[in-house]
């Protein structure tokens, strides 16, 4: 078949597979396909709610193409949700959490498949989000950004395999995962990989026109840290609520689930 013979088409990609599946899989073969085969039920159908299409399942791992960006984080966020609601009562070393990754690129058609840079950027995005995490490229985020009541983390720029350009990644950050609430603590239980806050660095001069630089630094901190693929880092929105405020490191570390936090000052 030659390159004008190709069919091709833009479209929006779910990919989605188990965290730790090969793990839970050598604890208990019954159970976790049982928990799997019931994951699969609710996800299959958020997908057709979503007007979706199931694209390929191989073993633990979901691939599905949407028409809408849109409908595609709609349904990566239902999936999510609901996954968190059928984990609350499961212990955690048992509970099945899925990883998601969301692009919306140029595919290529042969029969029901699709191939191309599209469907390999969104199973990047998969492999680096966390348990239970959405990832989102920038063409998914310009297409939802002002269509959905949540401030996206930006994550920055990020080189995946046989990829050419880096690819600017989003993380959907309302999702409780790593950072859920733990019972009756009152803090947050710390993610399953080395996690850090950067605090709004103190601006020395005492101006408060020059705390653009202060914050300046705080942010692009935040940035490099957040290429990091193994390091879990708190967006900008939840550190910059204690700019000012006298705090205890400690209870910042507490209350944001992390182990690390990073503090400092600016001064000309």
């Amino acid at each position: 078949m030659s390159d004008g013979d190709i069919k091709r088409k833009l479209t929006a990609i779910l990919a989605a597979d188990v965290a730790g599946y090969s793990r839970l899989m050598a604890e208990d073969e019954d159970a976790t396909l049982q928990a799997l085969r019931t994951h699969r039920q609710s996800m299959d159908a958020a997908i057709e709610r979503h007007s979706g299409r199931i694209v390929g399942t191989a073993g633990d791992s979901v691939l599905a193409e949407f028409a809408s960006a849109l409908d595609a984080v709609r349904c990566g966020i239902e999936v999510q949700k609901e996954l968190q609601n059928a984990n609350a009562a499961v212990p955690k070393e048992r509970r099945m959490e899925f990883r998601i990754g969301i692009n919306l690129g140029d595919v290529m058609i042969e029969g029901d498949d699709i191939y191309g840079d599209g469907v390999n950027v969104a199973a990047r995005l998969e492999t680096m989000a966390e348990p239970g995490g959405i990832y989102i490229s920038s063409t998914v985020f310009d297409q939802v950004r002002d269509r959905l009541p949540h401030d996206f983390e930006d994550i920055g720029e990020h080189s995946v395999k046989n990829i050419t350009r880096p690819v600017h990644v989003y993380r959907v950050p309302l999702l409780e995962t790593a950072q859920t609430k733990s019972a009756g603590g009152g803090g947050l239980e710390l993610p399953d990989r080395p996690s850090i806050a950067v605090l709004p660095f103190e601006n020395m001069n005492k101006d408060p026109a020059e705390d653009y630089f202060s914050d300046g630094i705080t942010d692009d901190l935040i940035t490099e840290l957040s290429r990091l693929p193994n390091l879990f880092v708190i967006a900008r929105n939840s550190v910059f609520v204690y700019k000012g405020k006298a705090v205890k490191v400690q209870d910042i570390a507490k209350e944001l689930g992390v182990r690390y936090v990073l503090e400092g000052s600016v001064r000309k």
